[in-house]
């Protein structure tokens, strides 16, 4: 399923028109994103929770030339499913 699917599901699910139902998944993508980006964590009871992981600087190899780089620290998303979630996909 992709976001055009997840739209017409909570369209069909909540009898809201596809319009209503694009701006209302939106506005949740939104505020993940937007909570994930100040550095909070969001956490969905029986879903999980999405949070941002902290990666440390490093060194790593350039495999096409063997050469060592340093790759700055960075910030990523995660996702740890939850208990509902892993239930319902066993």
């Amino acid at each position: 399923m992709n976001k055009a699917g997840l739209v017409e599901h909570v369209a069909n699910a909540t009898g809201l028109s596809k319009k209503h139902a694009q701006a209302a998944v939106e506005a949740v993508f939104s505020g993940i994103t937007e909570a994930l980006a100040r550095g909070e964590s969001v956490s969905i009871v029986g879903f999980g929770t999405f949070s941002v992981a902290q990666r440390a600087a490093r060194k790593a190899r350039n495999p096409r030339t063997g050469e060592t780089i340093q790759v700055p620290p960075s910030r990523a998303p995660r996702f740890k499913a939850g208990k509902g979630l892993k239930e319902a996909v066993k």
